[in-house]
C-alpha cells in the first residue's frame, strides 16, 4: 500500500494538469470565439447601417435623385446591402461554430447568393467608373448623349443579370464540380463531417477562369482604364492653370466670359455653364483660384489612388487564389480562403464611404437624417462668379467637384432658350466622390 500511494498521487496530477490544460484551451477557444463574433458582428452592423443610409438619403433627397451617377450608388449599395444580410450571417455563423448546419440545398443556393451579390457589387463599381469616364473627359452634350435614362437603365440591369450566368445557373447545376467530384468527397472526409453539416465549394479550372475573368479581371480593366484617363484629364488641367499663371501678367483688353455655377440640383452638365460678360481678372486674382485649382486636382488624384487601392486590395487577393487554386491541386488552405473572402465582404462596408460618404451632397443629405431633418444642413443655393472674394472655387456636377476654368474659354458658344451656352466646354469632374 504504501508504494501504491505515489503513484495515485502522480496520476492525480497527471489528471489535474491535464484537466487544467483542457480548461485552457476551452477558455481559448471561447475566447477566439467571442472576439471573431464582436469582429464579424461589427464588419455586418457597419456594412448594413452604411448603406442603408445612402439608400435612404436617395428616397429622402429629391436633389439626389435628379443625377444619373447616384442611381449606380444607391444600387451599389442595395447588392452590398443585400451581401451584409444574406451572405455575410451565414459566412460567420459557419466561422464561428466550424459546421455549417442549414443542409446541401441551402449551401448551394447561399453559395450562389455569394457570387451574384459580389460580382454585383464589383460590376456596379465599373459603370460608376464608365459614368465618371464620360462625365468628365467628355462634352457635356456628348455625356448627355452617351448616358441616357435608358442606358443607365440598361447598365444597371446587366450589373444585376449578367452574374446569374456565373452563379446560380453553374453552380445550381454543379457545372463548377465537373471533373473534381472526388476531391469534393475527399475535403468533406477529412473535414469528418456530412452533406448536412458541411458546405464545401470547390470549383473546376474552366469554372475558375470564366468566373474570375467576368467578375474581376475585365471589370478591373476597364476601371484602370477609366481611372488612368481621369487622371491625365486632370494632370492636363493642372497644366493649364500653370500656363495661365506665367502669362497672367500679359495685357488683357475688353471684356472677358465670365461663368455663372447652378447647383448641382441640375442633370445636365451643360447647364453649369452660362456666360456673362465683365472685366478681365487680374492676375492676382488669377492666382488664387489657380492654387485652388491645383489643390483640387491633387486631392483628385489622392481620391483615384484610394479607390482603386480599395478595392484592389479587398479582392485580388480572392480572385488570384480562386485562379491558382486548380493548378496546384486545391492545396490552399482554408484558413487563407476565409481570410480573402472576408476581405471581399469588407469592401461591401468600404464602398458608402468611398462613393458616397465623400460626396458632398450625399454628407448634406446623412446630415439632415441624421439631425432628423435639421433645416441648417438642407441644400444651400447656388454660387456664382460676380467678385472674386465671393468666388466658389468649384461646383457640384453631377455628385463631383469641377474645377472653374475662367480665362482659357473657347469662343464657340450657342443659344438654347434664350440662355447661352458653351459648346465645346467639357464637363470638367475631377472625380466622381470629392
Amino acid at each position: 500500500m504504501a508504494t501504491e500511494s505515489p503513484l495515485h498521487l502522480l496520476d492525480d496530477l497527471i489528471n489535474t494538469g491535464q484537466q487544467q490544460q483542457e480548461q485552457q484551451q476551452e477558455f481559448l477557444i471561447s475566447l477566439e470565439s467571442i472576439i471573431l463574433t464582436i469582429f464579424l458582428s461589427i464588419i455586418i452592423i457597419m456594412t448594413v447601417c452604411g448603406n442603408l443610409l445612402v439608400m435612404v438619403a436617395l428616397c429622402k433627397d429629391r436633389h439626389l435623385r435628379k443625377k444619373k451617377t447616384n442611381y449606380f450608388i444607391v444600387s451599389l449599395a442595395f447588392a452590398d446591402l443585400l451581401v451584409a444580410l444574406l451572405v455575410m450571417p451565414f459566412a460567420a455563423i459557419e466561422l464561428i461554430t466550424g459546421e455549417w448546419r442549414y443542409g446541401e440545398i441551402f449551401c448551394l443556393v447561399r453559395t450562389s447568393l455569394d457570387v451574384l451579390l459580389t460580382t454585383a457589387s464589383i460590376l456596379h463599381l465599373c459603370c460608376i467608373a464608365l459614368d465618371r469616364y464620360y462625365a468628365i473627359c467628355c462634352q457635356p452634350l456628348v455625356y448627355r448623349h452617351k448616358m441616357t435614362p435608358v442606358r443607365v437603365a440598361v447598365m444597371l440591369s446587366g450589373c444585376w443579370f449578367i452574374p446569374i450566368f456565373i452563379s446560380f445557373l453553374p453552380i445550381m447545376q454543379s457545372w463548377n464540380a465537373i471533373g473534381i467530384e472526388d476531391i469534393i468527397e475527399e475535403r468533406k472526409g477529412l473535414a469528418g463531417a456530412s452533406n448536412d453539416t458541411s458546405c464545401v465549394f470547390l470549383v473546376n479550372m474552366p469554372y475558375a477562369l470564366i468566373c474570375s475573368a467576368v467578375a474581376f479581371y475585365v471589370p478591373l480593366a476597364l476601371m484602370v482604364l477609366a481611372y488612368q484617363q481621369i487622371y491625365v484629364t486632370a494632370m492636363t488641367h493642372v497644366r493649364q492653370i500653370e500656363t495661365l499663371q506665367r502669362a497672367g501678367s500679359a495685357p488683357v483688353s475688353g471684356p472677358t466670359p465670365m461663368i455663372t455655377v447652378r447647383s448641382s440640383t441640375s442633370s445636365d452638365p451643360t447647364d453649369h455653364y452660362r456666360l456673362r460678360t465683365t472685366r478681365a481678372l487680374s492676375p492676382s486674382e488669377q492666382a488664387p483660384i489657380a492654387n485652388s485649382r491645383m489643390r483640387i486636382e491633387t486631392k483628385a488624384a489622392k481620391t483615384l489612388a484610394v479607390i482603386m487601392g480599395c478595392f484592389c486590395l479587398c479582392w485580388a487577393p480572392f480572385f488570384i487564389t480562386n485562379v491558382v487554386d486548380p493548378f496546384i491541386h486545391y492545396s490552399v488552405p482554408w484558413q487563407l480562403w476565409t481570410a480573402w473572402l472576408w476581405l471581399g465582404y469588407i469592401n461591401s462596408g468600404l464602398n458608402p464611404f468611398l462613393y458616397a460618404f465623400l460626396n458632398r451632397a450625399f454628407r448634406r443629405a446623412f446630415l439632415v437624417i441624421l439631425c432628423c431633418g435639421d433645416e441648417r444642413y438642407s441644400r444651400q443655393g447656388s454660387c456664382s462668379y460676380g467678385q472674386v472674394q465671393r468666388a466658389c472655387s468649384a461646383a457640384s456636377v453631377n455628385g463631383t467637384s469641377m474645377a472653374l476654368r475662367l480665362s482659357f474659354l473657347p469662343n464657340r458658344s450657342y443659344s438654347d432658350n434664350g440662355r447661352t451656352i458653351l459648346a465645346n466646354e467639357q464637363s470638367q469632374d475631377s472625380v466622381g466622390t470629392l
